[in-house]
């Protein structure tokens, strides 16, 4: 196999937690490395979700209502919440 060097820069702190995480699943950080790349070219695209977590317009109606309503919490049961928002 014909291989080539890679360098990478990380934050020092994140490359030991990932160090850390990948011991523990029997890879070295190279290894790893090698795996995510695979699997990026196997799949034509980074093999996972990358996004931002937005909320939809419901969801963001929904918490605009909550910040506004004078319904307070915690509630026992799903009964207790629709009695206090119905009230």
């Amino acid at each position: 196999m014909n291989t080539v060097n890679v360098t990478l820069r990380m934050d020092k702190n994140i490359k030991e937690q990932a160090e850390k995480l990948f011991s523990d699943l029997g890879l070295n950080i190279s290894t790893a490395f090698n795996v995510f790349v695979r699997q990026a070219l196997r799949e034509q695209r980074i093999p996972f979700v990358i996004g931002r977590d937005v909320p939809n317009s419901v969801t963001l109606a929904a918490m605009d209502a909550a910040e506004h309503d004078e319904v307070e919490g915690p509630f026992n049961s799903v009964a207790e919440m629709m009695e206090a928002l119905n009230a």
